[in-house]
């Protein structure tokens, strides 16, 4: 990755709806399934953002989800969002670059590092879980370079928006997770 590029982790704003709700609309279902996601499985777009808009005007402790904007060069280029949080104990994380032009490049990695504190902190966690497909390389590449501890692979509907799938269970504890950015 070029050092000159300026990447940047923040939290999610009301002006992020329309562009997070965009990334999952105007994907192809090809798309989706690479990922291990099932486009008919989607809200509609109103309700999809009206869930967003909930979740962001919540006290971080009441959040069912919290999403984090990945910037690069000033843009919105992708988003981090949490679920299944525990809060003070634990939560899982899930990655989405919304362009193919931003993949491949380390960027995904970086923007990854710069999302922990976020959720470590924010969130107290013990422990961050992620769950990706185990088909979709990318994210397991990029959680296996951050320092996550690969767990076990085994088959299960991860989420609302998937399929029955095989995925590949990382975690990060806290303890990790102050150790690699020391």
């Amino acid at each position: 990755m070029s050092d000159n590029l300026n990447i940047s982790v923040r939290e999610i704003k009301r002006i992020d709806i329309e562009l997070l709700a965009d990334y999952w609309f105007r994907s192809n279902p090809g798309f989706f399934k690479r990922m291990g996601a099932d486009k008919n499985k989607l809200p509609t777009r109103t309700r999809m953002e009206q869930m967003i808009a909930e979740q962001i005007s919540l006290p971080i402790k009441d959040k069912n989800s919290y999403a984090l904007i990945w910037e690069l060069n000033g843009k919105q280029i992708g988003h981090s969002n949490v679920n299944n949080i525990i809060y003070g104990n634990e939560a899982t994380m899930h990655l989405h670059l919304w362009n193919a032009n931003n993949r491949k490049k380390g960027t995904g990695t970086e923007l990854v590092k710069k999302s922990l504190p976020f959720y470590f902190k924010n969130l107290s966690l013990k422990k961050l879980i992620c769950e990706p497909y185990a088909l979709n390389l990318a994210p397991n590449k990029t959680l296996e370079k951050v320092g996550f501890e690969f767990v076990k692979r085994y088959r299960t509907v991860p989420g609302s928006l998937n399929f029955e799938q095989e995925v590949n269970r990382w975690e990060l504890t806290k303890e990790n997770f102050e150790e690699i950015t020391h």
